[in-house]
């Protein structure tokens, strides 16, 4: 039996028979050195006494034994199986989510990209906005909105009616959270008293030219009396060529060209004492010379009397004020009030202004001009409504997209187009998100502003009261205001991060009258004008550091009704005919801004555009050569900036074409370098209270570098008012901030490689 069982033995494993033995380097005791001592544990206890026998010594074992060891090997290798299984399963589970970052809980995986959360190819997105929008009828939100909601001045009973109204329809939409914000602001309005503009002859006579329905917000409350100087639209240029007229006297400007609030610092600069504005015929053909019009005076945006720090009701500060609030009065006057001071005014004006027969230059000389202001301010409530739809992949980032709601007068095109755009893309979104299967990897956040009229008074103070919750979370900002105004042309303003996407969007958007793209000029990124103040993009790019975009369909001379009594429903459709149509383009742009966005892994920002703004600002600083040598200074720290920031671009390009992009972790360790771009062209030496808009590309103030150049130009033109001192802190801290930029975008402070 036992020859049998190594028998069976050997023919298992394919070679002699075998006995399971261990092994014992200990010598016989019997002397034989060609002996090996081979024994099982449990022979040497029963066969003690037998002795190895033979060249190749061999233990008889028991049946029972050689059963035992077999069941025991196989059991072992199959614990061993198991266990190994269980390893790997356990393993796949853990690594799955990193190896399929982009997966949701559907099974659909090889049939679309694997970076694209949404499940959706490009091409389909496209089509099902498309499709939506032609079913989307724009003009009956317009119409309603303009209906049921005039006037709705920031803080009234028909503006909070229309926020309520808004946060009740995003609720219906099903928005994954909706919400508003409460702020308390100043805002100026007119008094019981009424503002007046008179003119007094030598005698004493005194004649009332108007009492004007419009008015100008944040005018200083005072009566000045004096010559009354034209000074065309009133830039610097314009004062220019008055100066030795304007001081100590009233000016006269046209609307258009810049904002009231940059016309009144030009006049307050070369010491006029009080500003006229009113709307030209040439420029603005209103048929009704009677027409009132309405503006505000703050150099800035925001609550001018919460300078930097957000008004919510729980928030005691002291006393204080902008230092954008302008020193002199300021009234609005018809186009009828004007005509009737050219009627006491001699010296034609120059036919380069190109503007009404009736204008002249200047009071006779035994009259003057008295105006009287009397607004008064008020302190009220105004709400921004919120509506979110959550991403799938990166809710934390997220993509704002706002429209001013109030307005002086109806607002058709001024608040009531934004407004009807944002609540249209709203549904939209939801149901694609809802019922169409797409699923955006980032955040939609749809926002309704109060007390824009007044100076984005409502984006600016939600800016500030969350402004380090909104860092590196908040990554664009889309502005849906006066998207509407014309036909003819596309215009652009906005942040340099977005010129490749709205390129991109530019190619994919056909016109809706022309039917060709409204990509036509491939010049267009030189013709890109800066955004405003009265945007309300403005403060989230110069104030926050948010890439933000303004798009507008518009006509080669300005909408006139914006801002006075005719910005109604049936103006608006009169002088755009095709007022749907362009809504909807509007929408499309948009739309497909907003899927873009918040589309693929990698953010669609094109940090490389910065590296043209620097080297274009290199070239103009270089033509100041000679003035800056013979200061003592040169340049070599700003090219040296200039060529760290380029570097850090590149190495950012690599590390995103290097990166693999299904790793959730090295994506979002890119994506936040390159939403650090816009955030550190902020300037880091000035104050947020003093200089609010710190940016130095976009913003306003002594740190930005169109400031720097304007000061080397003074140099030459006016060597007694240049200051070598402020121009030596310019230029250093311009430099500082592009190398700050630099190393910001290297990544970590191990991978700044700069050489000084």
């Amino acid at each position: 039996m036992m020859d049998q069982a190594r028998s069976a033995l050997s023919n298992l494993f394919g070679g002699e028979p075998l006995s399971y033995t261990r092994f014992s380097l200990a010598r016989q005791v019997d002397g034989d050195n060609s002996h090996v001592e081979m024994k099982l544990a449990v022979d040497e206890e029963e066969n003690i006494d037998n002795n190895m026998r033979g060249n190749h010594a061999k233990v008889a074992k028991p049946k029972r034994f050689n059963g035992c060891i077999c069941y025991t090997a196989i059991a072992v290798i199959i614990f061993f199986l198991i266990g190994f299984m269980i390893g790997y399963l356990g393993y796949c589970r853990r690594v799955e989510p990193k190896v399929e970052c982009g997966e949701t809980e559907s099974s659909e995986t090889e049939e679309y990209f694997p970076e694209i959360p949404s499940r959706l190819f490009w091409p389909d997105l496209k089509a099902m906005l498309s499709k939506k929008l032609n079913n989307v009828e724009f003009l009956n939100t317009i119409r309603r909105l303009n209906e049921n909601y005039v006037p709705r001045e920031a803080g009234s009973q028909k503006d909070e009616s229309l926020a309520f109204y808004l946060e009740d329809q995003f609720r219906k939409l099903k928005l994954s959270k909706v919400w508003h914000d409460e702020h308390f602001v100043k805002i100026q309005v007119k008094n019981s008293v009424q503002n007046s503009v008179t003119i007094m002859d030598a005698k004493g006579m005194v004649y009332l030219v108007e009492n004007p329905e419009g008015y100008v917000a944040y005018s200083k409350v005072a009566t000045v009396n004096g010559t009354l100087v034209h000074a065309n639209f009133g830039t610097k240029k314009d004062f220019e060529d008055v100066s030795s007229l304007v001081n100590g006297s009233l000016v006269i400007v046209r609307a258009g060209e810049i904002t009231f609030a940059e016309k009144v610092a030009n006049a307050e600069s070369v010491n006029a004492i009080g500003v006229l504005i009113y709307m030209d015929r040439n420029k603005f053909p209103i048929v009704n010379a009677d027409v009132p019009v309405f503006g505000h005076a703050h150099l800035g945006t925001g609550d001018p009397y919460t300078p930097g720090f957000p008004s919510f009701n729980h928030t005691q500060f002291p006393p204080s004020q902008s230092s954008g609030l302008p020193n002199i009065p300021v009234q609005t006057i018809s186009r009828a009030g004007a005509e009737e001071l050219f009627r006491n005014m001699e010296k034609d004006c120059p036919f380069t202004w190109k503007t009404d027969s009736s204008c002249r230059m200047v009071t006779l000389q035994n009259k003057t001009v008295k105006l009287a202001v009397k607004n008064v301010l008020k302190e009220t409530r105004i709400l921004n409504v919120f509506g979110v739809i959550k991403g799938f992949e990166e809710p934390e980032h997220y993509v704002v997209v706002g429209a001013q709601r109030d307005a002086w007068g109806p607002g058709a095109a001024k608040s009531s187009v934004g407004t009807a755009l944002l609540l249209e893309l709203a549904q939209i979104f939801s149901d694609m998100v809802l019922k169409d299967g797409f699923k955006p990897s980032r955040s939609i956040v749809f926002a309704s502003w109060s007390a824009g009229d007044f100076g984005a008074v409502g984006a600016t103070e939600w800016l500030e009261g969350y402004l380090s919750s909104l860092h590196l979370k908040a990554f664009t900002y889309i502005n849906l205001d006066k998207a509407v105004l014309g036909t003819s042309n596309f215009k652009v303003s906005g942040s340099p991060l977005l010129y490749s996407l709205i390129e991109k969007v530019m190619q994919d958007v056909k016109h809706p009258v022309t039917g060709k793209s409204l990509y036509q000029d491939s010049n267009w990124i030189n013709k890109v004008e800066k955004l405003s103040l009265d945007n309300a993009a403005f403060p989230f790019l110069a104030y926050s550091g948010i890439p933000a975009v303004s798009f507008s369909f518009c006509e080669d001379t300005d909408y006139p009704y914006l801002g006075t009594t005719m910005d109604t429903y049936g103006e608006l459709v009169k002088k755009i005919p095709d007022l749907n149509k362009m809504a909807r383009a509007a929408a499309e742009v948009a739309g497909q801004l907003m899927m873009k966005l918040t589309y693929g892994v990698e953010l669609n920002l094109n940090y490389e555009m910065y590296n043209d703004k620097i080297l274009s600002f290199v070239r103009e600083m270089n033509q100041f050569r000679t003035d800056i040598k013979e200061m003592g200074l040169n340049l070599q720290w700003l090219y040296s900036a200039r060529g760290d920031f380029f570097r850090a671009t590149s190495k950012l390009t690599t590390d995103c074409k290097n990166a693999e992009r299904t790793n959730r972790f090295v994506m979002k360790e890119i994506n936040d370098r390159i939403m650090k771009v816009e955030y550190h062209f902020l300037s880091p030496y000035v104050s947020p209270r003093d200089s609010p808009f710190r940016h130095i590309f976009w913003g306003s103030g002594s740190h930005t570098l169109s400031a720097l150049l304007e000061h080397l130009k003074l140099r030459q033109k006016n060597s007694g008012a240049f200051n070598q001192t402020l121009l030596k802190n310019q230029l250093a801290l311009a430099t500082w901030t592009i190398q700050g930029a630099a190393n910001a975008l290297s990544g970590d402070i191990w991978d700044i490689d700069n050489e000084f």
